[in-house]
C-alpha cells in the first residue's frame, strides 16, 4: 500500500500533477467514511452528513 502512495506521489511531481492531491485525499477521507461508518455506532451520524 505504502509503494501505491510512493508511485502516486512521483507521478505527480513528476507530472506537475498536484491538482491531483486534493481530489485523492478527499476520496480518501470518505473512504475511510464509509468503512468506519459501516457497523459503528456513529453511522447514523455520517448518514446525516449526506
Amino acid at each position: 500500500m505504502l509503494e501505491l502512495f510512493k508511485d502516486v506521489w512521483a507521478f505527480m511531481k513528476e507530472r506537475k500533477k498536484f491538482w491531483l492531491a486534493p481530489i485523492i485525499i478527499v476520496l480518501i477521507l470518505l473512504g475511510g467514511l464509509l468503512v468506519l461508518g459501516q457497523g459503528s455506532v456513529i453511522a447514523p451520524f455520517i448518514y446525516t452528513l449526506f
